[in-house]
């Protein structure tokens, strides 16, 4: 299946309106199914949810977009420790194409991540989704993190809901420039900002 899908790899200013146009398309249709609200954030060919992001790995194949993994870097706190990432986050499957595996689209950006020599690309997932992200890890690529409690701003604002929320979720995180022994302690991590 991997032959069939050509990866691109776009910084957001490359992209064009019909670009984006595509992509909101394929988020409603891959984000859809786990619940409407999870597809709303897509209306009117936005292609993002929450923080826009600046590096994009999109899979194209016969049908369009195939996948997608988006990256941004950002300092988040960890515990009382400053760490630089490049944040992964808005990644997708079209719902055809489910077994073409997360680990291809990490392995289509990480020579652009290390170019970038950010020292760790972190992501955070729902624990329904860590066997997936088992099976990513399991070759060393990265390390789960679980009970770790991840607060974000929002990314709008709502007269009737607090600024930021805090998450319980698996955090993933994958060496780039540094051993995985020098990722800092903590179970509480500041994104301050919205998630990607």
């Amino acid at each position: 299946m991997s032959s069939k899908v050509q990866w691109k790899l776009c910084w957001e200013n490359e992209l064009q309106l019909s670009d984006h146009l595509e992509l909101a398309q394929f988020f409603r249709t891959t984000y859809g199914p786990t619940g409407p609200f999870n597809a709303k954030p897509f209306d009117g060919g936005r292609s993002w949810a929450g923080a826009r992001p600046e590096l994009r790995a999109i899979a194209y194949d016969s049908q369009g977009v195939a996948a997608h993994m988006g990256s941004l870097r950002r300092f988040i706190k960890v515990g009382t420790t400053d760490v630089l990432v490049a944040e992964l986050g808005l990644y997708g499957v079209r719902p055809d194409l489910e077994g073409l595996g997360i680990s291809q689209s990490i392995r289509a950006m990480y020579p652009v991540l290390q170019e970038l020599r950010v020292p760790f690309a972190f992501g955070t997932v729902r624990h329904a989704l860590k066997n997936h992200f088992t099976r990513l890890c399991r070759h060393g690529m990265g390390t789960i993190i679980p009970g770790v409690r991840v607060r974000s701003t929002l990314p709008n604002v709502h007269l009737d809901l607090p600024a930021t929320r805090v998450e319980d979720v698996l955090a993933v995180i994958l060496p780039i420039d540094r051993a995985m022994s020098e990722w800092p302690h903590g179970t509480e991590i500041e994104r301050n900002g919205p998630e990607l």
